[in-house]
């Protein structure tokens, strides 16, 4: 069960690589933006990552750590740095320090940490910064349109010894990533899920009727566009599995491309990979129902279901 549906469960391994660009987003954005800039000023100087640890009395891993944006900065180590890396006027350096009182500030979602797995933590402030969300789903509804019965069943499909306090906070944790949806700074949702999700009635004939008609509302949303791919397209692009493409406001920031497995979860924000990702997707809506005929079979199937 993916973190996506249940936020649980133990990542094996991950990739995101170091990036730069201008301040903007949440803290996760911008421990990256902060981190990208430390790695040019840092190889800009012809400074080993080694040398830089030894200025903070730290190792080089946790440089490379902390230039990927995977940790949080402490103010004097990043003044340290950057006095080694040559940066001493005050114009200069200040931006650059408070962007790491910015990059240390927690998110909404640090009260739900004792339940968030470090590296879906990471996907969350993603998500939170992001400009355009699209995502492919074969199994659940993404978690970003799921309502809070549905949502329920599936956080119970892995947490059903949890006690009903954890539980409500799992959902109330869920039901917090969707109120973007309808804030002035709403991203664009686009969605393509397979028929079979809402095949499959998660929780019970009831919670799918409601889940339908929380489906219908959201797209009546100007930002949230969702396409169904039926079953009688036969096999289609994404045979590989669901995943989500993250794109931010920033100009120099990458596309992110998040993929789950049972136990795992994947960040990609190489341009070779995440452009072969991206034109799945675009092949995939291509393949599925327009958006309203998709919304037409929303329709036709909240009448098939019974209340």
């Amino acid at each position: 069960m993916s973190t996506e549906h249940a936020e649980g469960g133990v990542a094996r391994g991950g990739v995101l690589t170091g990036v730069g660009g201008g301040p903007g987003g949440g803290p996760t954005i911008l421990r990256i933006l902060l981190g990208a800039q430390l790695r040019r000023l840092r190889t800009a100087r012809g400074i080993s990552r080694e040398d830089a640890g030894y200025a903070i009395r730290a190792s080089h891993a946790k440089i490379s750590r902390l230039e990927l944006g995977r940790v949080g900065f402490k103010e004097r180590d990043v003044a340290d740095l950057l006095t080694l890396y040559g940066v001493t006027a005050p114009g200069d350096r200040e931006p650059m320090l408070d962007l790491a009182r910015q990059a240390n500030a927690p998110g909404w979602w640090h009260r739900y940490g004792d339940l968030l797995p470090s590296w879906f933590e990471v996907y969350v402030g993603l998500e939170e910064a992001a400009s355009i969300v699209r995502t492919y789903e074969v199994q659940f509804v993404p978690g970003l349109m799921q309502s809070p019965g549905y949502a329920r069943a599936v956080i119970m499909l892995v947490h059903g010894g949890a006690s009903a306090e954890e539980v409500d906070r799992r959902v109330a944790l869920r039901m917090a990533r969707q109120e973007r949806l309808t804030r002035p700074d709403a991203p664009t949702l686009w969605a393509v899920m397979d028929e079979a999700v809402l095949r499959r009635p998660i929780g019970g004939e009831q919670v799918l009727r409601a889940q339908v008609d929380h489906l219908l509302e959201l797209t009546e949303l100007p930002n949230v566009r969702l396409q169904i791919m039926p079953f009688h397209r036969g096999g289609h692009a994404a045979a590989g599995g669901p995943f989500s493409i993250l794109r931010f406001p920033e100009r120099d920031l990458p596309d992110v491309v998040y993929m789950e497995q049972l136990t795992s979860a994947l960040y990609v924000d190489k341009l070779e990979e995440t452009d072969h990702y991206m034109q799945v997707m675009d092949r995939l809506c291509v393949q599925a129902y327009s958006v309203s005929d998709s919304k037409r079979f929303l329709r036709d199937l909240r009448a098939e279901l019974p209340g």
